[in-house]
């Protein structure tokens, strides 16, 4: 038997001794269980968390459901779940028996036939693309239903629209380029140029996020870069976050048509709060633009801001017209769509852990107005006014919903 003195000496050289490592595990107010589908909209290849994302769900205690070759197109492999901690599924009807369904496109009727009262569906609305009765389809299964692309962030920004914005705004330009060079019967140009050759110009119609960083990556690429918008404060704001002077201009057609001319590129950025974004761009102008020149009209989802844009898709990105090369793909995110479900994945898993935290949504909407935001079907109640009035659909209050049901 060990003296005291033995006894102590022991324990204190365990208590020095090198010790595992012991991860973290946070604080467990309620336990989620989170669906992820295998997306079926057309060329749609994020997926909505990712692996990491998801082992730290799963060490906070959530149950995550993942069907089989979800994350397939983004290039995470089935077992890259399954050592994450998720269960991996063969029919996605065992993922829609989740309490909550997480979706980067939005449902189709297919999958809004599977799910089943009380869920929640988070996933993006896109309304210009949805079927008449999407919302009424919603609303008749008693869902909750969140656009994560009306949510905002602290600072009131559209956090995930922000994030896609800077992704489409760079590749746009890599899109560009890759136009110009002889590879897809382009001019065989390089972007920006080398020493002793004049450098590539390229406009941008539009100083909003997308607008941002495409003048980015083409500053950095070395090209010369020229900037139209109507908003003296974006134009300022563009000219501040880029740091550096570049071309700026309101849209007056006449200056716009002059520039075109000389433009190696250009690049329709602009949106609309509501409805068609503004067609600035005439035929006239697109034919008076140089051979083999590359559109890239960013805007198509919305109509796009060039009047011989018609959208295209990965498998056939362009066609030309007037000897110009036009590239109207409306999802260029799903392009690169590894980089693109990593922003979405970390905008996700820090709002599902504040559910978990919380208690479930219900909790979390009493308290988190960046959440109340995104809400637009509530225990299947129309929450929207701007929906409810579009499409003639009676509506209420979510606040006043939410204190009813306390």
């Amino acid at each position: 038997m060990k003296t005291s003195k033995e006894l102590m000496r022991s324990l204190s050289m365990e208590a020095f001794s090198p010790q595992e490592e012991m991860l973290e595990v946070g604080k467990k107010s309620g336990s989620l269980n989170i669906g992820l589908p295998r997306e079926i909209s057309f060329q749609e290849n994020r997926i909505a968390l990712v692996p990491d994302d998801v082992a730290l769900l799963v060490n906070n205690g959530h149950k995550i459901i993942v069907e089989t070759g979800a994350g397939k197109n983004a290039h995470f492999e089935d077992i890259d779940y399954g050592e994450a901690g998720a269960q991996v599924v063969y029919s996605a009807s065992d993922v829609y028996k989740t309490d909550i369904i997480l979706k980067v496109a939005p449902p189709l009727p297919q999958e809004t036939d599977l799910m089943h009262p009380g869920q929640t569906l988070i996933s993006a609305l896109q309304l210009p693309v949805q079927p008449k009765d999407f919302l009424k389809h919603l609303m008749q299964k008693k869902l909750n239903a969140i656009a994560y692309d009306w949510i905002r962030d602290e600072a009131g920004i559209y956090s995930v629209i922000r994030s896609m914005s800077e992704i489409v705004g760079g590749t746009s330009i890599s899109i560009a380029e890759e136009y110009l060079s002889n590879v897809h019967n382009g001019p065989g140009l390089i972007m920006g140029g080398v020493s002793g050759i004049a450098p590539t110009e390229v406009v941008i119609l539009g100083a909003g996020t997308v607008g941002e960083f495409a003048a980015r990556a083409a500053l950095g690429r070395g090209a010369i870069v020229k900037v139209f918008d109507n908003s003296l404060y974006r134009l300022r704001r563009l000219q501040t976050m880029i740091g550096a002077r570049v071309f700026t201009s309101t849209i007056r057609p006449r200056v716009l048509a002059q520039h075109l001319k000389t433009a190696d590129v250009a690049i329709g950025a602009l949106r609309a709060s509501e409805g068609r974004s503004p067609c600035v761009v005439t035929e006239q102008m697109v034919s008076d633009m140089k051979a083999g020149s590359v559109i890239v009209d960013v805007s198509i989802d919305q109509g796009g801001c060039f009047e011989t844009s018609r959208v295209t898709n990965h498998a056939e990105p362009v066609f030309r017209k007037h000897g110009v090369i036009h590239y109207c793909v409306s999802n260029i995110a799903s392009r690169v769509s590894r980089t693109a479900s990593y922003a979405l994945s970390s905008i996700f898993a820090p709002s599902l852990l504040k559910i978990g935290e919380e208690g479930g949504l219900d909790k979390l909407l009493k308290k988190d107005i960046k959440i109340r935001n995104g809400v637009y079907i509530y225990r299947g109640i129309l929450t929207n006014k701007y929906l409810g009035e579009t499409f003639k659909i009676p509506y209420k209050s979510l606040e006043l919903l939410i204190a009813n049901n306390q």
